[in-house]
């Protein structure tokens, strides 16, 4: 026998949303839905809350919003295993097209639940349901088929699909924090060029940052604290960007002899640019205390332009609990803003572990206004 499903109404101003919770901070669940103000949850796949809430702000700008990868308002939802419906897929596309077809989404993208799971069902269902919504919704919003093209602030019409059913709703990327639908973009490393996973890491902290502001332009001259091995240095120099590299520890052997690149074997602390142009950028990924990395990029940036980009990984080792976690983040970024380095983004990445990925932009400190 088939299972017999039901359509939930569209609802404007949802008390369920769709969040997601890495699975490094597990342990943590409890305490995050609760600072954000979730009376009850529902866990689907490996990652993801339904959760009530009246106040949805509090995904964006609580404390705790750090710890949430992604989220969505579940304005349409088909709760079924789609592997067990006849014809989901005209079904699901006929009902979405109907529920959202009038608010003109400026683009329709469709995800799997779990993209960590084997069965390639669901990744093929994903493709053929999208395939077929949109061959209902207008030609400019079928057209749109680059996802790093969105803007931010507009809306888009998200769906995620498992074995635990569709899950839709509309909001723009910015507020959902990620342009794919589940957060930010994959990047394989499995190629045997690969330096390191870091790599990976800022190639997604740059596809990120497109939702808040443009990233530098090729040959603008980044400053990076603790690159060894190398695996960041490697991708910026790949995007045509000139590198300033420290670290006590060498470079992998393949960035020997790259023209953007100036490697500095020595300890961060000890580091003082030479006089000349400033720097567009600094990347910091140093192991070791929060406190001490901000403070060097802080020291550094003096040679950042006005204006320029930090891109910070907020580390945390010795902080065990979710209150020291939040402790740490709030120092680090107090000693920032001090300094003039305004925080206007943050969140957590694919290749984040117990960490975070912070942006600051270099302001006037508070004492120069």
């Amino acid at each position: 026998r088939r299972k017999i499903c039901i359509l939930d109404p569209i609802s404007h101003t949802p008390a369920n949303w769709l969040i997601r919770v890495s699975e490094v901070f597990t342990e943590f669940t409890e305490e995050i839905i609760r600072g954000l103000g979730g009376k009850s949850s529902k866990k689907l796949g490996s990652e993801y809350f339904v959760i009530q809430t009246s106040d949805p702000s509090a995904l964006r700008d609580s404390e705790v919003a750090k710890f949430v990868r992604w989220n969505l308002p579940v304005q349409h939802s088909w709760p079924c295993n789609p592997e067990q419906m006849e014809g989901f897929v005209e079904k699901a596309a006929q009902a979405i097209f109907r529920k959202f077809g009038a608010l003109h989404p400026q683009a329709v993208f469709i995800g799997q639940l779990d993209p960590g799971v084997s069965n390639r069902y669901y990744k093929s269902l994903a493709s053929n349901l999208r395939g077929r919504t949109l061959q209902l919704f207008p030609p400019e919003v079928a057209a749109f088929k680059e996802i790093e093209a969105q803007q931010g602030d507009v809306p888009t019409l998200f769906c995620l699909v498992g074995k635990e059913g569709l899950f839709c709703g509309m909001q723009s990327p910015k507020a959902s924090n990620g342009l794919y639908p589940g957060g930010t973009k994959y990047i394989s490393q499995s190629s045997p060029d690969t330096i390191s996973r870091a790599g990976a890491k800022i190639a997604e902290a740059l596809h990120y940052l497109l939702m808040h502001r443009a990233a530098p332009g090729k040959g603008s001259h980044w400053l990076e604290l603790g690159a060894s091995p190398g695996g960041m240095t490697s991708e910026l120099l790949g995007r045509g960007y000139k590198v300033t590299a420290i670290d006590r520890a060498p470079l992998d052997k393949r960035l020997d002899h790259q023209r953007e690149l100036r490697f500095v074997l020595a300890d961060v602390a000890t580091f003082e640019p030479k006089s000349g142009a400033p720097f567009d950028a600094i990347l910091s990924d140093m192991n070791g205390e929060a406190p001490d990395a901000i403070r060097q990029v802080i020291r550094l940036s003096k040679f950042l332009r006005q204006g320029g980009l930090v891109i910070f990984t907020l580390k945390t080792p010795g902080a065990v609990t979710f209150s020291e976690i939040n402790e740490l983040y709030v120092t680090v970024v107090g000693m920032a803003a001090a300094a003039g380095l305004r925080l206007f983004a943050r969140t957590h990445l694919t290749y984040n572990r117990l960490e975070f990925t912070l942006f600051f932009e270099k302001v006037a400190p508070p004492h120069d206004a």
